[in-house]
């Protein structure tokens, strides 16, 4: 599903129009990226939920030249799914 058809099925599941649906869309989108942007988690019951996630400067190997190489440090989102979507998918 891309996000024309989500925004297709929320204008459909809440009785919006397609525009609102989209707006509605993309305000979540944002204020889930502002808070994990400063560091917070965003818990959405019953579905999941997302989280930022460091991950340690390591050592890697160039697949091409078998040369080692440093790999910096990043920060990475992660989501998790919750119970009810977990128990939905099986």
């Amino acid at each position: 599903m891309n996000k024309t058809e989500l925004v297709e099925k929320i204008a459909a599941g809440a009785g919006l129009s397609k525009v609102d649906a989209k707006k509605a869309l993309d305000a979540t989108v944002a204020a889930i990226k502002d808070a994990l942007i400063a560091g917070d988690k965003v818990a959405l019951v019953g579905f999941g939920t997302f989280a930022v996630s460091e991950r340690p400067a390591r050592e890697g190997i160039n697949p091409a030249t078998k040369a080692k190489i440093k790999i910096a440090a990043k920060k990475v989102a992660k989501f998790k799914a919750g119970a009810e979507l977990a128990d939905a998918l099986n």
